[in-house]
């Protein structure tokens, strides 16, 4: 990486024992990788834009919160090392993407990466995230008895490489029920198809990436639930991708409110 990378991550340290990640708000392109792509591609497009600014209510409700500054075309932290499939049999991207979200090259003489690209991608930027998030949960759980897991996700509403149609607005994701408690699963998907003019679906075309998979361990009291959210929910979905604070006061209430039942459940 460039000497004027920023950090891996930005990271705040709460009080509560609830843990926001947000792994794929980074836009940072080191300059020797900027340029060689596509101008297309320059314009980080499959960023989750503006979740700092969604979720600013987390630090007043006590929650930590760990956010990347790397774009995920760098590397795509909710994946695995390995870079095998999410979701076997039906399209995703990679560790270390070479196709935008709509199927167009990310590199300009399209090609992907070396394998030591990778693995110095990983050294520099995934394993940092990471470790902290390990570290984060570790921590609370010690001081707390149990640690919640927020992964906060956003994606344009209507991908046809992805899925057919609009997606929900609120998709959560607890691995197929693996990575949290089967209440509050239900309480926060209840939350969710209770917002006025959103929809909202549990283990749907979204179930948790690898961070949910990974450190979801409700037997050792850690608790982790993925949220997708349509961007249209909050944001213009295309180019500049302006925030739409009209937009977001009307579904913020409702994640707040999530997230308030995140730390009841951990509470009690």
């Amino acid at each position: 990486m460039a000497e004027t990378a920023p950090a891996p991550f930005l990271f705040h340290q709460g009080t509560q024992p609830l843990l926001l990640s947000i792994p794929h708000m980074g836009t940072f392109v080191p300059p020797a990788l900027a340029e060689r792509l596509t101008v297309e591609a320059r314009r980080v497009p499959d960023t989750d834009w503006h979740l700092d600014r969604l979720y600013a209510f987390a630090r007043e409700l006590g929650a930590s919160v760990l956010q990347a500054t790397h774009s995920r075309y760098v590397v795509d932290l909710n994946r695995p090392p390995d870079n095998a499939s999410l979701y076997p049999g039906q399209a995703t991207t990679g560790l270390c993407p070479t196709e935008t979200f709509d199927g167009t090259p990310v590199y300009r003489d399209g090609h992907g990466v070396t394998e030591a690209e990778v693995a110095q991608r990983l050294d520099a930027c995934w394993r940092p995230y990471h470790e902290r998030l390990r570290s984060e949960l570790d921590r609370i759980r010690a001081q707390h008895g149990i640690a919640m897991l927020w992964d906060a996700h956003s994606i344009r509403s209507v991908l046809p490489r992805f899925f057919e149609g609009k997606l929900p607005d609120l998709n959560l994701g607890t691995a197929n029920g693996a990575s949290c408690a089967p209440e509050l699963a239900r309480t926060v998907l209840d939350i969710a198809c209770a917002a006025p003019g959103h929809t909202a679906v549990l283990n749907g075309r979204y179930t948790g990436g690898y961070i949910t998979r990974r450190y979801g361990e409700p037997a050792r009291g850690i608790h982790a639930v993925q949220l997708e959210m349509t961007q249209c929910s909050y944001m213009e979905e295309q180019w500049p991708f302006a925030y739409r604070a009209d937009k977001a006061a009307a579904v913020q209430p409702h994640v707040r409110r999530m997230l308030e039942a995140v730390l009841a459940f951990a509470r009690a």
